[in-house]
């Protein structure tokens, strides 16, 4: 029961105490038997942990475990929770409906002279709204602002995305509005303690291009409380050293001769001093590290494998598994490969990805080859960023490379959240200081922004956001040939047209 639930649970997030200690998408997992237990064991880039599973049952999208942690009699509970919003539909839909006349009561008390003409969560998936979204319209005369707010019941992923739709709906009213009145601007309404990413992302949109407006709601006390939009605040983030990708290859050099024996197209990608990740165009098939065993306190080299969340340990027993494993990666995951094979359609901006890192000119002659840093790690508060490209210019300016293998609507966005970190890091000089493009002065310029995705595969409302962008950021989205794993070939680009879109 427990891994046919695990193994269609890529995206579940792991509940213990009432808290998300893990999230799958970013975690691997592995289930033994030893000493007739059935041990899980859970780990990340953060954190590791192993449970003694008592019992298991599977309710609707949960799988709820009995476990026992490691030294304690006392069993506690863990959830597999397949929907990160673990309501239930009739739950959401109640928690949307009473949040509608407490929002158009606090806005009318604490706005006074605007009227609320409209507030709405029907789904319009032509504009690409959907119920978690509560939208509507503020009236003062000839003015109007558009709103968009949030209840404190949604997950914070769908708070992170409302300015997203916030944007679009300030579209959307603009058009429906222009022969009546002046819509100048977008009021958000998120929920207390879940402002931080809107705010940051609101700081770095046009400051002439709309009236921009971010009220934190407290629904317990119907309290609107309005916050700076100007201020990109303190990102507490930080960077990670670059590892000396020479020494670890030194450390793991029998592994990577062990591996490629068997794949000499075996990409070896260094993550950290004391791991290294075995991959063919971006799927990764094993790892080599260096294990600690609990009861000696010592250290030594192993190679786990497996694809997907499970992991196992490679051995005598197991050998030959591990050998077809990595067999058939190769013959699937290739250019022309079986396309409805599962292996082939995985991870598949982990394999644009790839053929990106090695063939920077593909996407434009300004950049460098060498040096570049995939999967930069850059941590802010509680979550762990991966910017997917850092790479620089002939001229050494430093450019942020987002990419997508199928439509976001948040693609701009996300790249900004990454471009604004880097921002940040630059101008305290940590690139150099963390050992990042060695033997190299970098410019004081600040970063490009490059949007990479299949021609086919840009969400059409991509102009739109791009066009709310503030103009310090130097942004260029570039589509490339939908046939991308034959060929690296850039179809059309855009860059900012640097025009108010209306003037507040």
């Amino acid at each position: 029961m427990l891994t046919d639930f695990l193994d269609g649970a890529h995206a579940a997030v792991v509940v213990e105490d009432g808290a998300i200690a893990f999230d799958l998408a970013e975690s691997k997992y592995s289930i033994s038997g030893e000493y007739n237990k059935c041990l899980l064991h859970l780990w990340s880039s953060e954190r590791n942990f192993v449970r003694r599973v008592l019992d298991a049952e599977v309710k609707t999208t949960t799988l709820r475990l009995q476990v026992q942690r490691m030294g304690q009699n006392r069993p506690t509970r863990l959830d597999f929770c397949r929907d990160r919003d673990r309501r239930s539909p009739a739950v959401r839909r109640a928690a949307r409906s009473a949040y509608e006349p407490r929002l158009r009561r606090t806005l009318e008390r604490n706005l006074p002279g605007w009227t609320v003409v409209r507030l709405t969560t029907s789904i319009d998936l032509e504009h690409s709204f959907g119920p978690a979204y509560l939208r509507g319209w503020l009236r003062q005369g000839q003015r109007a602002l558009a709103v968009l707010g949030v209840n404190d019941e949604e997950t914070q992923s769908t708070v992170d995305g409302a300015l997203t739709c916030g944007i679009l709906w300030l579209e959307a009213c603009r058009l429906a509005q222009q022969e009546r009145r002046v819509v100048e601007g977008l009021a958000m309404v998120v929920p207390k303690g879940m402002a931080t990413l809107t705010q940051q992302r609101m700081a770095h949109l046009h400051p002439t291009a709309a009236k921009w407006h971010l009220y934190e709601f407290d629904q317990r006390d119907d309290e609107l409380v309005p916050l700076d939009t100007s201020d990109r605040g303190n990102l507490a983030t930080r960077l990670v050293h670059s590892v000396d990708e020479g020494l670890a290859r030194d450390r793991f050099a029998g592994s990577i001769a062990r591996i490629r024996g068997i794949l000499p197209q075996a990409e070896v990608v260094v993550l950290s001093p004391a791991l290294v990740s075995f991959r063919r165009h971006g799927l990764e098939f094993a790892q080599a590290r260096i294990a600690h065993d609990p009861r000696n306190f010592q250290s030594s080299e192993e190679i786990a494998f497996g694809v997907g969340l499970e992991e196992r340990v490679l051995d005598a027993e197991n050998e030959t598994q591990f050998a077809d494993l990595v067999r058939l990666a190769a013959a699937v995951r290739q250019k022309n490969g079986p396309k409805n094979h599962a292996l082939w359609r995985m991870h598949p901006e982990r394999w644009l990805e790839s053929l990106v890192v090695r063939n920077l000119a593909a996407l434009d002659g300004r950049l460098r080859p060498e040096p570049v840093y995939a999967q930069v790690p850059a941590f802010a508060a509680a979550d762990r960023a991966m910017i997917d490209i850092l790479a620089v210019t002939h001229d050494a300016r430093l450019a942020v490379i987002e990419l997508k293998a199928d439509e976001d609507l948040h693609l701009p966005l996300q790249g900004v959240d990454y471009w604004s970190r880097v921002v940040w890091h630059q101008s305290r000089g940590e690139f150099t200081q963390y050992g990042y493009f060695p033997e190299r002065e970098l410019s004081h310029q600040k970063p490009l922004l490059m949007l990479v995705a299949p021609a086919l595969h840009v969400h059409p409302t991509t102009d739109t956001i791009l066009r709310y962008l503030s103009p310090q950021i130097d942004w260029e989205v570039l589509g490339i040939d939908e046939h991308w794993r034959e060929e690296i070939r850039v179809v059309f680009r855009k860059r900012p047209a640097r025009a108010p879109v209306q003037a507040a």
